[in-house]
């Protein structure tokens, strides 16, 4: 399948992505900046084609569905949401350095997917719980979430480093920044979560593992806003919240798919 095929590319494409931008933090020089930015959207865009081509491969053998149906394609999409949001950061900020954080992320996830049992599998037509018109929503949502939480993540580690320098401030506000993005997406899927529950299971909310662990990373993340906003913590304190915060959606997202099971177990697959 060619998507397959490009999105394997696509992996070694943001490890050289990753390797620029250690370069212009390394030789301090502006070419390997401007050429990491270019390559990340160069990258990015053939990242695009290969999920846009799996989706009309499912077309093509009579299923139709968008490819966010396994374990295998959520992580390809979860991949694609972290460097579409840090792409459009750093066209926003034009500062490169935080590139070298957050295109490891994006590479090792896409690294992880290739060791998917179903990369070189065709594609399955969905269990009839996917088959929603919810599907596309309440994915996009929360990988988005997931997405911001990790990029928030990595800033989260570069102001640790560098908490007494001038640009301190300006990565804690791009952190909040990216934790409010976050925080509303993943209420977003929760949402629409809940509304595909009643209709796939007739119930709302379950306190299925998944359920439950969604709920754990909203409130950990609802009371980093709330102590910033009422209590008025800033720098370090928001920093390792936010990184406990990613911590219990790794959790969310890996560790409940292989640890525990429940009505969300077809994830893994």
């Amino acid at each position: 399948m060619y998507n397959t095929q490009i999105l394997s590319y696509v992996t070694f494409g943001y490890f050289v992505v990753f390797f620029a931008y250690l370069l212009m933090m390394v030789a301090k020089k502006e070419f390997f900046g401007k050429f990491a930015s270019f390559l990340s959207i160069f990258v990015f865009i053939w990242h695009t084609v290969g999920i846009a081509l799996r989706w009309i491969e499912s077309y093509k053998v009579g299923l139709g569905h968008a490819p966010f149906s396994n374990f295998y394609e959520s992580l390809i999409f979860f991949g694609w949401a972290i460097m579409l949001l840090y792409i459009i950061m750093e066209q926003k900020t034009k500062i490169k350095t935080f590139g070298a954080l957050v295109t490891p992320i994006a590479f090792l996830i896409m690294a992880y997917a290739s060791f998917s049992p179903s990369v070189n599998s065709k594609i399955q037509p969905l269990i009839p719980a996917l088959k929603s018109n919810w599907l596309v929503a309440h994915v996009i949502t929360c990988f988005m979430g997931y997405a911001a939480f990790g990029i928030s993540m990595a800033l989260s580690i570069i102001y640790l480093l560098k908490e007494k320098s001038k640009i301190a401030n300006a990565i804690e506000e791009l952190n909040y920044q990216m934790i409010i993005i976050g925080f509303v997406m993943l209420s977003l899927g929760i949402i629409t979560g809940s509304v595909w529950a009643h209709y796939a299971w007739g119930s709302y909310w379950s306190w299925d593992p998944k359920e439950t662990w969604s709920l754990i990373t909203w409130l950990i993340y609802a009371a980093l806003i709330h102590s910033r906003m009422v209590r008025g913590w800033r720098g370090k304190k928001i920093a390792i919240l936010s990184i406990i915060g990613f911590l219990c959606v790794l959790f969310t997202y890996l560790g409940v798919n292989f640890l525990l099971s429940g009505l969300h177990s077809y994830a893994k697959s």
